[in-house]
């Protein structure tokens, strides 16, 4: 009952913030920057910085961090990030700021659990942010943070996702002393849609971040009561795990699409098997498909990419990977219908996806140059669902096996993947997405709609999607999508299982920048199936 109920709300969310436009706006266009985010004061908070003389580096750390006050359930200081910026000479760089794994950390002995203090890594999002304003950005980081530190100190008004997400865990929350304190209210309950949270400790933590950059979180007072409160609750976080811990460049890979530069991340994102399903795609003529052969063929690619996820991290095997003459020889297994014979029943793919979602996405653009693609998490619905009594934050969920088995000192990977695509060196799209495994279907999907299919960006994102699970396709179907006539005959033509899923937001939260050559102007869209905003400067 309670997931029949849940669904019902979702849809009703998403019909609200599809169709009022006035409080939300989720399309927007600018000669001047631009920010598309998952909240619309993260969205605001970015373009008030760019009035302030930011550029868009500074809006997208002051988007992200908002986001870690007013979407807590998805991102906070607690967890990781990756970003891909570029930068006024054209240069594509990116930075690493995944969750790592503390140096006490044994697999083979190590609790396996899905949340708790035994699933706390080292926290990577303020060292990433931090250091992409100081290295890229133009204003002071204590300018830059102060909309986070006022809408946690002054309070916001809970948004309905927001709220739902809390209310899911409920019973989870009443756990953990720090986290019972923070997100549940004098009665017991989770705080209710519409109502003001006030996050008084939180503000003080972000005052000290603010003050004293990466030594006001990783050293210090507020890195003493992390390492105190999570070893005495049985965790594995040390002061030297935090000391050492940085926020590195990112390898960029690099790829084309039909006359397009596509620029993504390596591990610890997942933009290998972004640029192998799109090299797959592009040996086919993809404008003249209907709908049905499209969610055949794209189904069939994705498979056949995922399944090179495992071999991601050997470098022969990455360049085989990113190669055009594998991908030829991939697309080649679907023109001979090998692909369609597989045993749909026993090819795995695999696939993680929160029930109700988590992980956030910004992007942000400026007419300097600047374009950046960003995308942060706690993991899971409220991560480890812990949070430290006196800092106010929830910890990213990194060890246990979520993400995998590794050893001390490796970074999480994920399906994150933020992306930049380029044409003729200048800026064409920006974007990423949140949706565990789906991110990185969502994000092909949009930028297919945008290339092949010529959509406009915010008809690419109310777009239906599709992702193939273990055993059929699964089919994004509810209010507000449409597909071609005689759709679902021409599905039972093509002979594979499928089945259509009403969930709204389950298959990827797209936020994206577009730059139009024509006008010179910047299109903003952001994921109508949630709370995100577009806002412009």
């Amino acid at each position: 009952m309670r997931n029949i109920t849940l669904l019902l709300f979702l849809i009703s969310l998403t019909s609200c913030y599809t169709t009022d436009q006035k409080n939300n706006v989720q399309f927007d266009n600018s000669k001047d920057g631009i920010v598309s985010s998952g909240q619309p004061l993260a969205s605001k908070a970015g373009v008030d910085i760019m009035r302030q003389g930011g550029n868009a580096i500074d809006a997208a750390v002051a988007s992200a961090f908002v986001l870690s006050v007013v979407e807590p359930s998805m991102s906070g200081i607690g967890g990781r990030l990756q970003v891909i910026f570029r930068l006024p000479n054209g240069e594509v760089r990116g930075i690493d700021a995944s969750t790592q794994v503390p140096e006490l950390y044994d697999p083979n002995t190590h609790e396996k659990s899905s949340y708790g203090y035994s699933t706390i890594g080292i926290p990577g999002v303020v060292a990433g942010l931090v250091k992409l304003n100081k290295e890229y950005g133009r204003l002071p980081l204590e300018t830059v943070m102060q909309p986070a530190i006022k809408y946690a100190s002054e309070g916001f008004k809970i948004l309905p996702g927001e709220a739902m997400r809390h209310a899911y865990v409920e019973n989870i929350i009443g756990e953990f002393d720090g986290t019972k304190k923070y997100f549940l209210d004098d009665t017991g309950n989770t705080y209710k849609e519409g109502k003001l949270f006030i996050q008084d400790d939180l503000s003080k933590t972000l005052k000290a971040i603010a003050e004293k950059g990466k030594d006001g979180f990783y050293s210090g007072v507020v890195a003493e009561r992390m390492v105190k409160d999570i070893q005495q609750n049985g965790g594995i976080l040390t002061m030297n795990d935090l000391k050492n811990y940085k926020a590195i460049e990112s390898k960029i890979l690099k790829s084309t699409y039909r006359g397009h530069e596509v620029n993504t991340l390596y591990l610890p994102s997942f933009g290998a098997i972004t640029i192998e399903i799109l090299n797959i795609l592009e040996n086919f003529d993809t404008e003249n498909l209907n709908d049905s052969e499209w969610v055949k063929l794209f189904s069939d690619i994705t498979r056949l990419a995922y399944e090179d996820r495992p071999i991601q991290n050997n470098y022969d095997s990455l360049n085989i990977i990113l190669s055009k003459d594998y991908a030829k020889k991939q697309a080649n297994k679907i023109h001979s219908d090998n692909i369609s014979s597989l045993d749909y029943n026993g090819h795995e793919i695999g696939e993680w996806v929160a029930e109700i979602g988590h992980t956030t996405h910004l992007s942000a653009a400026d007419k300097e140059g600047y374009a950046v693609s960003l995308t942060q998490t706690v993991g899971p619905l409220m991560g480890s669902k812990v949070a430290t009594n006196g800092l106010g934050f929830i910890y990213a969920v990194t060890l246990g096996g979520y993400l995998g088995d590794y050893k001390p000192g490796d970074r999480a990977n994920s399906h994150i993947s933020p992306t930049i695509i380029t044409k003729n060196g200048n800026l064409f799209l920006a974007l990423g997405a949140a949706g565990g495994s789906r991110i990185i279907t969502a994000i092909t999907q949009v930028i297919s709609n945008v290339i092949d299919k010529k959509m406009s960006l915010f008809n690419s994102l109310t777009s239906g999607r599709v992702f193939p699970d273990s055993d059929t396709v699964q089919i994004e179907n509810h209010k507000g999508l449409s597909w071609d006539n005689n759709f679902v005959s021409s599905l039972d033509s093509l002979n594979f299982p499928y089945r259509f899923v009403p969930s709204v937001a389950r298959f990827g939260r797209v936020h994206a920048i577009k730059y139009d050559e024509l006008s010179k102007e910047f299109i903003g869209a952001a994921d109508p199936d949630w709370e995100g905003s577009v806002e412009k400067y």
